[in-house]
């Protein structure tokens, strides 16, 4: 019969750094919620305090189980955070210490985010690229948002709202026309929405770009003249005189009353 595989030195993919934890701490709450463990954190899981002789069982279970979670938090974060848990004996501890630690650095978080989407602008990159990077940003600064904050419907309706005007703002210059288009749209359309439109529209600028390349490049283009030249812009000008005749060269008479039109 093989071993039962000990899953306390499992260790979640993302590393807890000075920069991450919101990401990281939603990683790992979700990891403990899919074990039924996270009571351990919140505190609904506590040591029996009331020891009887049949709960030596149930306090072998929760210390147990309080170990194994905290090893996976340690091999889950940088050395240098890991050695600052060591004075705590619970899961819940571990997190609280963890949860100070990282939540009063969150507004800086939140600034340098919000600051970071203002500078993006999209200039030579596509719109897939454009709204990629766009997005990284949004949920970065999702994870810095409070719970009662993601509750609210009303909020929520605000940020899809905010979304598309700053990705609407930052887009090139190119797109002018549906830009306003999309503006119009009643009611306003969210960001994933008017991505379609926005390919489409790139695929036809994108066509029209490369026919102009092609004409600008072709020499026969350039050396057709925009209207025919004459018959007679080759011949060379001469004078005539006041009573000369352009047609026979005598004098006397005009070409009008010359006598080899009679």
């Amino acid at each position: 019969m093989a071993a039962e595989r000990d899953d306390s030195l499992q260790s979640v993919s993302v590393r807890l750094d000075e920069k991450n934890y919101s990401y990281w701490s939603y990683v790992m709450r979700n990891v403990l919620k899919g074990k039924k463990m996270w009571g351990y954190v919140s505190g609904a899981y506590m040591l029996p305090k009331n020891i009887e002789e049949g709960d030596a069982a149930l306090i072998d279970t929760w210390e147990a189980n309080n170990a194994k979670i905290i090893t996976w938090i340690n091999n889950s974060v940088e050395h240098l955070i890991g050695t600052q848990l060591a004075k705590y004996e619970t899961t819940k501890e571990v997190w609280d210490h963890l949860q100070r630690l990282f939540m009063q650095s969150n507004f800086t978080k939140q600034y340098q985010l919000e600051n970071d989407i203002l500078a993006l602008h999209q200039k030579n990159m596509s719109i897939q690229e454009f709204h990629s990077a766009m997005t990284d940003l949004w949920d970065q600064l999702a994870f810095t948002e409070s719970a009662e904050l993601k509750a609210c419907g009303a909020y929520i309706e605000h940020r899809k709202q905010q979304q598309l005007v700053q990705f609407l703002t930052t887009l090139r210059s190119d797109f002018e026309g549906l830009r306003g288009s999309i503006l119009h749209h009643s009611p306003l359309s969210s960001v994933d929405s008017i991505v379609n439109e926005l390919l489409a529209e790139e695929i036809h600028l994108q066509s029209y770009s490369e026919k102009g390349i092609i004409f600008a490049s072709n020499p026969y283009v350039l050396a057709i003249p925009s209207k025919p030249f004459s018959n007679h812009q080759n011949k060379p000008y001469t004078r005539v005189g006041f009573d000369e005749c352009s047609l026979c060269k005598q004098k006397g008479h005009w070409k009008a009353q010359c006598p080899k039109l009679r």
